[in-house]
């Protein structure tokens, strides 16, 4: 049983640290983005150092008092977000924002867990490396959370989550004690890989504070293209046609659905759709050449291969920078269409690449018998992540629906277990999700986590609630 963060505990844990660490709550800690829940707080602590975070820790776990672990705020699942019960501690990693160190010639760099994405991108582009995590809240999220939500994003298909792409870490467990691994080793098998134990686990196996990571060579060349497709079968085809083409040089490859499109023209008319009459399925493909290669000319040979083979009907190259961030301004802004249009149900499902079309097949005719619903089946291709969002038919809202949102929500889910898939693609569990898990996790994996979760963590003080359900 866990105690709340009352005024005494408050003043007690302010006595043993120094000024200014300890905050009042105020609502932008216990807000999540898309305002579907609502959280709460006995104080904001922001700590300056990881001894400031091990002295919080360890009295927290002294008092038996729960910690929400806090990073850009930017997640989706509600893991920032402290479900009701006793008043835990939020525990914000903001002010420890520095890049630590930078070793160009070992494609590596070390960054504290507040860092925010964009600025380790910046730093990394000014030793000329890249840092490929890219993600739409790269502007305002942070370090911390993306390893603990194990975050994706666009590049996965080329470079990996951002498990791939961590080395070490530094952590305090919840006993208040400090795991100094920073490692920059590319080889060590010394044992548990206590990295991969704290990546994704949300904050519940400890306070991720600092970590190494990968960097790269910036590709040379650059080059993005949009190209229409027949169907979904057609996308996972010339995803495969583009890796014979380009191989490991094909970064991204995006699945953009009509009603995408569709959306763009209700709420963002400003955004210039590039291919004639709106095809109803599109790829968007960017890719990344060594010197000497040419990627435009590797596009268009691609384009050439694919249209002999009727899988492209459509497409444009950009030749400039500004057309292709044109190309990826659809892409990016069809995310804020559909919070525009409001969606009834929205997920973020993986299933194997090859099964993609029939994910996208069959979900829509279970949908369609449902009601007079709208779909936008859009995401990651190339990694197989997909964001299957249900929205209401043109003139109603998805107050109309809310009956339906149960049945919607276990069509899709039922589908994506049969096909072999994942509930969470990258977004992690969180607490919105923690009742899925419990329906379509492995009952194994299930124990072995909650074994885990006790072996480290006995006293529950680790973002209860999130992951794994509180006892």
């Amino acid at each position: 049983m866990l105690n709340a963060a009352d005024q005494e505990f408050v003043a007690a844990l302010k006595a043993q640290l120094a000024d200014g660490i300890l905050r009042p709550v105020t609502a932008n800690y216990l807000e999540e983005p898309r305002g579907n829940l609502s959280g709460q707080a006995g104080a904001i602590a922001a700590p300056r150092n990881v001894e400031d975070v091990a002295r919080i820790v360890r009295f927290c776990n002294e008092r038996r008092v729960g910690i929400v672990p806090y990073s850009g705020g930017t997640g989706l699942v509600g893991g920032q977000i402290a479900a009701p019960g006793p008043l835990p501690l939020v525990l914000s990693l903001e002010r420890m924002n520095a890049i630590r160190a930078i070793y160009p010639q070992e494609n590596v760099i070390t960054a504290e867990a507040g860092a925010i994405l964009q600025e380790v991108q910046a730093a990394a582009e000014a030793e000329d490396r890249l840092f490929p995590l890219s993600l739409a809240s790269q502007g305002s999220c942070r370090i911390g959370g993306n390893l603990s939500t194990n975050a994706g994003g666009l590049n996965v298909l080329r470079y990996g989550c951002a498990r791939e792409l961590c080395l070490g870490l530094e952590a305090v467990l919840p006993t208040g004690e400090i795991w100094h691994g920073l490692s920059r080793l590319r080889k060590d098998n010394t044992g548990y890989d206590l990295r991969d134990l704290l990546i994704g686990a949300e904050g519940t196996l400890g306070v991720i504070t600092a970590a190494t990571l990968k960097l790269f060579a910036r590709p040379q060349g650059e080059a993005t293209a949009m190209m229409a497709v027949p169907d979904p079968a057609a996308a996972v085809a010339l995803l495969a046609l583009a890796g014979r083409h380009m191989g490991e040089g094909v970064s991204t490859f995006e699945l953009i659905h009509g009603t995408g499109y569709e959306f763009l023209k209700e709420t963002l008319p400003q955004v210039r759709r590039p291919l004639a009459g709106d095809p109803p399925w599109s790829i968007l493909i960017d890719v990344g050449l060594s010197a000497g290669q040419d990627p435009a000319a590797a596009l268009e040979g691609l384009f050439a291969d694919a249209l002999e083979q009727q899988l492209v009907s459509d497409g444009v190259i950009a030749q400039s920078q500004a057309q292709r961030d044109e190309l990826w301004a659809v892409r990016e802004q069809i995310p804020e269409a559909n919070r525009r249009i409001g969606a009834i149900v929205s997920t973020d499902i993986s299933v194997p690449i090859s099964e993609i079309p029939t994910m996208i097949e069959r979900g829509h005719a279970e949908i369609s018998q449902l009601a007079d619903l709208r779909i936008n089946s859009f995401g990651h291709v190339g990694d197989g992540n997909l964001h299957f969002n249900v929205f209401p038919a043109k003139g109603k809202s998805r107050r109309d629906y809310a009956d339906l949102k149960p049945a919607i929500n276990t069509a899709i889910y039922d589908l994506v277990h049969a096909l072999g898939g994942s509930i969470s693609a990258e977004h992690g569990i969180g607490r919105i999700k923690v009742d899925m898990l419990e329906r379509y996790g492995s009952a194994t994996k299930l124990a072995a986590m909650r074994a885990i979760k006790t072996a480290l963590d006995p006293a529950g003080i680790m973002n209860p609630g999130a992951v794994l359900r509180h006892p």
